[in-house]
């Protein structure tokens, strides 16, 4: 599979691995902890039920964090495929942070929200966020003190499967990179994919709980792996 050949429609998959040389810590929920904090008391609904402040300060920090972060090698390469590439293009990603748009992708989908949005429990509206939610600023649309982090919550739903689903089943190739292939339904993209024709590629630091499903894996930084992949996509 080293040669890319026909390829019109393609799906990436990307998780917290693409952002780790960026300097933004990868998710670990094996050791139930993210940023040292249990997942359950920052990550689920119940965790901001009981103490909304906390969740609150903590997801201040990521934002924090994540306008600092600058994008990386792997970024901009596929900001470059999004340019270049005249076929069908979505960039899933998992991460909250906004280093492809940054990177120049456009055509991206945040399956687990973002961590520059805020999102207002009163009138739904969502907005651009950059600021500080814990010291509880008014909806610019309505008025009320009602924001939370526009993020998805273990417990909640993803945002925009049916998109998701639909570019799956007609991509010719699906790529993951970065991803530890252990949280749903993400960790299942690459067996939709499979089971609707498409060829698989993992581009990983090391082999994930899902390398057995791909065609091919290759191992390695992303800053490295995925600026030589888009160059094979391109002069093919």
């Amino acid at each position: 599979m080293r040669v890319m050949t026909a390829i019109r429609n393609i799906v990436i998959l990307t998780g917290a691995g693409i952002s780790a040389e960026s300097g933004l810590r990868t998710f670990r929920a094996e050791d139930g902890l993210w940023e040292d904090h249990p997942v359950e008391e920052v990550a689920t609904p119940e965790g901001f039920a009981r103490d909304p402040a906390l969740v609150q300060r903590f997801y201040d920090e990521r934002r924090a964090q994540i306008r600092a972060a600058f994008p990386n090698p792997a970024h901009e390469a596929l900001g470059r495929l999004d340019r270049e590439f005249a076929g069908e293009l979505l960039i899933v990603t998992q991460n909250i942070d906004d280093l492809h748009e940054r990177g120049g992708a456009r055509r991206v989908l945040h399956m687990h929200g973002e961590g520059l949005s805020a999102w207002c429990q009163a009138c739904d509206a969502r907005h651009r966020w950059e600021g500080a939610l814990g010291d509880g600023p008014a909806c610019p649309a309505c008025g009320e003190v009602a924001m939370r982090p526009d993020i998805v919550w273990f417990g909640e739903m993803p945002y925009r499967m049916d998109e998701i689903f639909d570019a799956l089943a007609s991509a010719d190739l699906f790529v993951s990179i970065g991803t530890s292939g252990a949280v749903y339904p993400a960790a299942g993209f690459v067996q939709q994919a499979s089971a609707n024709g498409a060829r698989t590629l993992e581009l990983n630091l090391e082999e994930s709980l899902g390398s057995r499903n791909f065609d091919e894996t290759r191992l390695g930084t992303a800053s490295e792996l995925v600026p030589a992949w888009v160059d094979e996509i391109l002069r093919s």
